[in-house]
């Protein structure tokens, strides 16, 4: 269940930072509503380090944090998605999964 929580947790945490683009510096309401909703669901991390370490549950957290939004930059913002980059993007997925299994 903590990973579950972690992952809702993280997926929170891609929604508030693409939220952020669409807030216009705080001067859309609903974004901007929609956004602090988002920031605030994200700290769900905090159930999930009732039963994971912190360095791995963190790790995870931010990790899906990082993926998201540099996917849905490409996809959303048309952000470049050169090899390099996707490359990068894969090695902070392989470190998720490696963190996983070994927790």
């Amino acid at each position: 269940m903590a990973w579950s929580i972690l992952f809702v947790a993280g997926l929170l945490e891609v929604a508030w930072a693409i939220g952020l683009k669409y807030t216009e510096g705080f001067t859309k309401l609903v974004p901007s509503v929609l956004t602090l909703a988002a920031m605030a669901g994200s700290v769900m991390l905090g159930l999930a380090l009732k039963s994971l370490p912190i360095g791995t549950a963190y790790a995870v957290w931010t990790g899906i944090g990082a993926v998201g939004t540099a996917a849905l930059g490409i996809i959303l913002f048309g952000e470049p998605a050169t090899a390099l980059r996707l490359v990068s993007i894969g090695l902070i997925v392989g470190g998720i999964v490696g963190l996983k299994l070994v927790t």
